[in-house]
């Protein structure tokens, strides 16, 4: 049950992001720097995950949070604020499909990779995975001829 439930939040994690880009596209035409529109979206994020860790663990979650601030727990933020602006430019420059395409398509490639090499005993990724990934790609590269 819980398989379901988390493959139903992905799926509308796929659409909310979708979504987002398609509105910071929007924010971005009405200001002078896609860097604005980054902001907005970190701070809306910042506050609404603020309030939330306030509301479950009051000022403790707070302080725990800001005790454990280093240069390392600072790159996740800067490597998603960098996928929501590469997104952000290829929905504007490419259109969404190819940008979901290309994205997707990089995520898988590098996903297998890491999987294969990040375990207790490297192993090769299955011949299933691997044909999948050349007809994930094989479609990315349909997309992209599309729109030429």
């Amino acid at each position: 049950m819980q398989s379901y439930t988390t493959v139903i939040i992905l799926v509308a994690a796929g659409i909310s992001l979708v979504i987002q880009n398609l509105m910071m596209v929007k924010i971005t035409e009405k200001v002078s720097t896609v860097t604005i529109t980054l902001l907005l979206n970190s701070i809306s994020g910042l506050l609404i995950l603020l309030t939330i860790l306030c509301i479950k663990n009051g000022m403790s979650g707070l302080n725990e949070a800001i005790k454990n601030i280093s240069p390392m727990t600072l790159v996740p933020g800067a490597l998603g604020s960098f996928f929501v602006f590469s997104g952000v430019l290829g929905y504007k420059h490419l259109g969404a499909a190819i940008t979901i395409a290309i994205l997707v398509g990089s995520q898988l490639v590098f996903s297998i990779i890491a999987d294969s090499i990040s375990t207790p005993i490297p192993s090769k990724p299955a011949l299933s995975t691997i044909i999948g990934a050349i007809l994930l790609m094989a479609g990315v590269v349909l997309i992209i001829q599309s729109k030429k």
